[in-house]
């Protein structure tokens, strides 16, 4: 018989780092993919992407400080 692990739940403020966090990825890999394939009429595209990694930063950038005003709690910390 196997011991069960326990995986605390993660607190709002670590959801929203993480789908922040995924955002921004997200966002990054676009607009490589945007730069790999652009073409002289396209130059809108990647000032577009900039504006998007840009929000995508300042969101994460928010949810990295709300996390960190969030009071340590030994019960729902989270190992990786």
């Amino acid at each position: 018989m196997k011991p069960e692990l326990f995986i605390p739940r993660m607190t709002r403020a670590e959801q929203e780092a993480e789908a922040e966090a995924n955002r921004l990825i997200e966002q990054i890999k676009g607009a490589l993919a945007a730069f790999a394939t652009r073409s002289t009429d396209e130059s809108d595209t990647l000032g577009a992407a900039a504006d998007r990694i840009e929000r995508s930063a300042r969101d994460l950038a928010f949810a990295l400080r709300e996390l960190a005003r969030e009071p340590q709690n030994p019960e729902n910390e989270t190992r990786y």
